[in-house]
């Protein structure tokens, strides 16, 4: 499951190489209650490539991290939205595929949201392959079928429809990745707030130690042979590198730092809260350069 919680993307466009879907890393600490409105994602995909069963059998599944703005509203990134399954059915069209010319692949009700804080919302996950190796389902569509019954039968987890962004392209998603999920279900409160047009400006020409927090449910450490952590709520205190975007006023950059925490995959989607014990969230986490989630990660913001 958490080997593929997050899309891989190479920009050509930017001289360094950044990632989507960036958990909290090393230095990052439980949230332990602190953030009741951030929840965890999980959302089906089906023109997703590669997969493991050949071409024949597209179709993935992904987490990612949310914040409720209202009983009913999660806020998240734009590529935790779009192309998301409707009932197991694509999004976007034959000629503009996810894995190939992007599309703005939108309403789908693939999605799953949970508000459980450590990890067993996940207990009882239908597994795709058994102890020996061999695959517990025949096809993608069985496969489908089975989490899809796991997951509305499961009071941890309520079900959704995903929004992106309507200016969300998947091949420059940094530009505008957001979008919701409205929830078939009103979750409770507290809930978190969105800031007021240019609130970061406030930040800008100086070298600022304002904290952050971010907070996630991905994983706090990956390499290329294994991976620690995921599927529980984390938090961590990163400093503001940089408000400069291009596009100007897309995305800010902050640090993934082994003392103060940064974010990896699976925490994309997660909010950034302007400082501690605040509830406005003034970004939501995009990418990160680092494969090994460290340096750099950087958020679009609201």
């Amino acid at each position: 499951m958490r080997t593929r919680v997050a899309a891989l993307a190479a920009l050509l466009a930017l001289l360094l190489s950044m990632t989507r879907a960036t958990a909290i890393t090393k230095g990052g600490i439980r949230d332990a209650g602190e953030h009741p409105m951030v929840g965890q994602l999980v959302f089906y995909v089906p023109d997703a490539l590669p997969s493991p069963y050949g071409a024949d059998q597209p179709g993935g599944w992904f987490s990612c991290s949310g914040t409720l703005l209202s009983g009913t509203v999660v806020v998240t990134a734009g590529h935790c939205t779009f192309a998301i399954g409707l009932d197991s059915v694509s999004t976007t069209t034959e000629e503009n595929r996810f894995t190939a010319e992007g599309g703005n692949g939108t309403g789908g009700n693939d999605v799953w949201f949970s508000l459980n804080e450590d990890d067993d919302h996940w207990d009882g996950w239908p597994l795709t392959f058994d102890d020996d190796g061999n695959l517990n389902f025949p096809t993608q569509q069985a496969r489908y079928e089975a989490r899809r019954d796991f997951l509305n039968g499961n009071p941890l987890w309520v079900r959704g429809t995903s929004f992106p962004h309507p200016e969300y392209d998947d091949r420059a998603f940094y530009i505008h990745d957001a979008g919701v999920v409205e929830l078939d279900e009103a979750q409770p409160g507290p809930y978190a707030r969105i800031p007021t047009t240019d609130y970061l400006e406030r930040y800008a020409g100086r070298r600022n130690e304002h904290r952050f927090e971010v907070v996630g449910y991905g994983l706090e450490r990956a390499h290329p042979i294994f991976e620690i952590g995921g599927d529980t709520r984390m938090k961590a205190e990163p400093r503001l590198l940089n408000l400069v975007s291009n596009p100007k006023k897309t995305y800010i950059q902050l640090s993934n730092n082994p003392v103060t925490g940064g974010t990896c995959f699976g925490d994309s989607g997660g909010p950034t809260f302007d400082g501690t014990n605040s509830r406005l969230v003034v970004a939501i986490k995009s990418f990160r350069y680092s494969p090994n989630c460290t340096r750099v990660g950087g958020a679009c913001r609201l």
